[in-house]
């Protein structure tokens, strides 16, 4: 995995995890706004191509762009998640888990006592060991 992947993903981590877990509970709900058809005036109206006026159709095709979205957040935070074990510094790993959980440099470098060019200088060695772990195979 690429260096620049993994710091992105560190950095996204946390804000994905509270998604995932939104995303999953909107879905889960009925979704009943708004799914009846057009009356009237509107219902005679040309559609643009490509298109259906059918709303729950297009209710679904929302889930299911939504449900992708979920699918992508899930294997980035997998990939951080599958690499966490190759952490074995103790400051590294103290930094890591900070990290995850969206704290800023400067809170964590208050919180650990250490500057923050320290701190970044921990995250990078934190991103070269997860960097260097070989990608597992995809599973289907």
């Amino acid at each position: 995995m690429m260096k620049k992947e993994i710091e992105q993903i560190l950095k996204d981590y946390h804000w994905m995890i509270n998604s995932i877990k939104i995303m999953r509970k909107s879905l889960q709900e009925a979704g009943e706004e708004r799914l009846t058809a057009q009356y009237g005036d509107e219902s005679a109206l040309p559609k643009p191509k490509g298109t259906t006026s059918d709303p729950v159709y297009r209710e679904l095709l929302r889930r299911e762009k939504r449900w992708r979205k979920i699918e992508q957040y899930e294997r980035k935070v997998k990939m951080i998640q599958d690499r966490i074990h190759v952490i074995q510094d103790e400051r590294e790993f103290e930094v890591l888990h900070w990290l995850l959980d969206g704290k800023s440099y400067s809170w964590i470098a208050r919180h650990m006592g250490l500057s923050e060019r320290h701190i970044r200088r921990l995250k990078d060695s934190i991103v070269e060991q997860m960097s260097e772990m070989p990608s597992l195979p995809k599973t289907s």
